[in-house]
């Protein structure tokens, strides 16, 4: 069997990946296995210095990297780019900190000596998504290597070329052979994969019904699971919120890698009092925006990853305007191309509420109070991010007891960064990546004990 990556811009095939078969799978599962043995025998300092290799030869490579994600999904280039330089970022962060995070913990007891150890717990796989193609590797690969096991990639099947791409850098920079491989199989095999015993936990990025039948493999072989799922974050714009910040705010939120991120902005919800200004600006900011070819550097918006997510925002869009939504921008589509779109008379109970709209449409709500806002906000069996808008920052604060999601923020829109934890509630997920949170989830917490 083989899978044919596809540039979703020009129309055409890249290149063709063989599947790997399951004695080739299983044989790649001993490798890791007998690679552990080595690797998570290797002192943390050593598994530093290949990290911050990787971090020289990203910065190096960025280009050919940012050009590869661009023809492969369709990303502009200059968020590429900046893509590759925030995982350059990251291996700098886990590197500084890894051997503080890994360090014993020192405990006062009755016992003469008594602490917790972090030891590694074997080989740990991936389960990617194709719409951050480096940096979701990155950011689950660094932390699970430095605290000593192995990892195996499964990465999404539009993207294989990135997958290989990063498998060569590890190689590239002293990483030993076998400690991270890119497995390129079909969903079913991941069963096999899950089901052997030198894995020991999967990391899993994507879908919710991805996620729910990866937590049923990984439940019934009793191996540790983290999944980052989708999300539908609400961005409440407040009375007193600066209405031209919170415009750029909302544009950055919603319009980034053309829409297509878990923990984009994705339902507005605007004060009555400042509505139609923050409607009128924001339609204009949106009018600005460059569409086209993702190579060129004045690109902001691309064609989505697959002509068949442009299909599903078409149908949410449909089935919304029959129960009351209305456009007021854009709402074709053409191709994997579809067009930056404003829906207003949004409510709850539509598809462009209640369901993840993952691509360029922008969901607009009015209501009458911040609390009305929140209410709202809730109302979705997400939990990945919220934003809220507001001069009041810290009143903001005092919401925070009304926010279920993993991530509050204000006047900012909701990102990941390698020095705070990363994870959703609900649908969206559990278990938190990134920080010394991330580092910790497949790690022996071990307890010693000396009387």
């Amino acid at each position: 069997m083989t899978i044919t990556t596809n540039n979703p811009f020009t129309g055409k095939d890249l290149k063709n990946y063989k599947q790997l078969n399951k004695a080739q799978v299983e044989k790649q599962l001993k490798d890791s296995a007998s690679a552990y043995k080595t690797w998570s025998g290797t002192q943390v300092e050593e598994r530093i210095n290949i990290i911050k290799k990787v971090a020289e030869i990203l910065e190096i490579g960025k280009e050919k990297y940012a050009r590869l994600m661009s023809n492969e999904m369709g990303k502009p280039i200059t968020e590429a780019i900046a893509e590759v330089e925030k995982c350059a970022t990251l291996c700098n962060y886990y590197s500084a900190n890894a051997a503080d995070f890994l360090k014993d913990e020192i405990i006062e007891t009755e016992a003469t000596k008594s602490f917790v150890r972090y030891a590694p717990i074997g080989t740990v796989l991936a389960v990617m998504p194709w719409n951050y193609p480096f940096w979701q590797v990155f950011r689950f690969a660094i932390p699970t290597l430095l605290a000593g096991n192995t990892a195996l990639l499964k990465h999404a099947s539009n993207v294989l070329g990135s997958g290989d791409a990063i498998q060569k850098i590890f190689k590239q920079a002293g990483l030993p052979k076998d400690v991270f491989t890119h497995i390129i199989v079909d969903y079913k095999a991941l069963a096999q994969v899950l089901a052997h015993d030198s894995v020991q936990a999967v990391s899993l990025t994507g879908s919710e019904a991805a996620g729910a039948s990866m937590a049923e493999i990984a439940g019934k072989n009793l191996k540790r699971c983290v999944l980052e799922l989708g999300g539908s974050n609400a961005v409440i714009i407040c009375e007193d919120a600066d209405i031209d910040d919170s415009v750029q705010v909302a544009i950055k939120a919603r319009m980034q890698n053309t829409g297509q991120s878990c923990i984009a902005g994705k339902r507005f919800l605007i004060h009555e009092k400042v509505y139609e200004e923050f409607l009128t600006k924001f339609t204009a900011a949106v009018g600005e925006l460059v569409l086209g070819n993702p190579l060129h550097r004045e690109t902001q918006v691309g064609p989505m990853a697959k002509k068949e997510l442009a299909d599903e925002l078409q149908r949410q869009i449909k089935k919304s305007l029959k129960k009351g939504a209305k456009i007021i921008y854009g709402g074709k589509s053409v191709g994997a191309y579809h067009e930056p779109t404003i829906l207003i008379n949004v409510k709850p109970g539509m598809e462009a509420f209640d369901e993840e709209t993952f691509g360029p449409v922008a969901v607009f709500v009015k209501i009458k109070t911040v609390e009305e806002g929140f209410e709202l906000a809730a109302k979705s069996r997400f939990g990945l991010g919220l934003t809220i808008c507001t001069r009041d920052t810290k009143k903001a604060l005092t919401y925070c007891n009304l926010v279920e999601d993993g991530s509050y923020f204000i006047n900012e829109k909701v990102t990941s960064d390698p020095r705070l934890p990363f994870g959703g509630t609900k649908k969206s997920g559990y278990g938190r990546e990134l920080s010394k949170a991330g580092i910790h989830e497949f790690v022996n917490k071990q307890t010693v004990y000396v009387k």
